[in-house]
């Protein structure tokens, strides 16, 4: 039996911004999956502590009058987050995330803004483990495919139903079950155990992310630089 047909965890942010490093959680969510159903949930609504800009309001519909009024503080939120992921880690469970290098590097941000554990003390010093992100999968065995990469245009290919994009649990759904799909059609991904596909990722993230900044020098912009660190990126600077 592969990965995709064990418990997996789907996990998801939407948020106030684009930045891992600025931007504050709005909803989060987690979602356990098996044989591409939803056996239990668990959703936060936070008061993220700053003005939610109308640009990210018009993607996943969250006023800032609503957070005000029914959402719990922000530090509850990425303390009751980072406790529920570390639980599943803890007990070798994989959890799912599309483009999981923003989610994580967002959740261990607002960790370091309230002084909270991090996920690295939470894990008794280890990385975040196992992580599947079909965002990095995806491109890495299907890498010649033309269009978009985003959630949305992946369930297309894949075949699976997201019924409301930005909603933080159907996106954590969706990505699980586009996950177990891309195992099903791609043995490089569905044959190997977490641990080793988590090492893949790894790899294929910074391969991805190298020849992406090389294109774009290519192109002109000699000073991009594409960070190749995956599944958290460092919040230090």
């Amino acid at each position: 039996m592969g990965w995709h047909q064990e418990l997996l965890i789907g996990f998801d942010l939407e948020t106030t911004g684009t930045d891992p490093r600025e931007a504050r959680i709005v909803t989060g969510a987690l979602v356990e999956v098996k044989g591409g159903e939803p056996m239990g949930r668990r959703e936060w609504l936070a008061d993220p502590g700053v003005p939610i800009p109308q640009e990210a309001v018009d993607v996943h519909g969250i006023s800032n009058e609503r957070a005000r009024a029914e959402g719990r503080p922000a530090d509850q939120v990425a303390d009751e987050l980072a406790a529920a992921l570390a639980g599943y880690w803890l007990a070798g469970v994989p959890v799912v995330a599309y483009n999981a290098a923003f989610d994580l590097t967002l959740l261990s941000a607002e960790l370091q803004r309230y002084e909270l554990p991090s996920l690295r003390d939470r894990l008794g010093g280890t990385g975040p483990a196992p992580v599947i992100d079909p965002y990095t999968i995806d491109r890495a065995v299907d890498r010649y495919r033309k269009g978009k990469r985003n959630l949305e245009a992946v369930c297309a290919v894949y075949g699976v139903r997201l019924d409301s994009a930005h909603d933080a649990m159907a996106d954590a759904l969706a990505a699980t079950r586009v996950a177990c799909a891309i195992a099903d059609r791609h043995p490089k991904a569905g044959t190997v155990g977490p641990a080793e596909l988590h090492r893949r990722q790894i790899e294929w993230y910074a391969e991805w992310a190298a020849d992406f900044q090389k294109f774009l020098r290519g192109k002109g912009d000699t000073a991009a630089v594409i960070d190749g660190t995956w599944p958290l990126r460092d919040i230090s600077g």
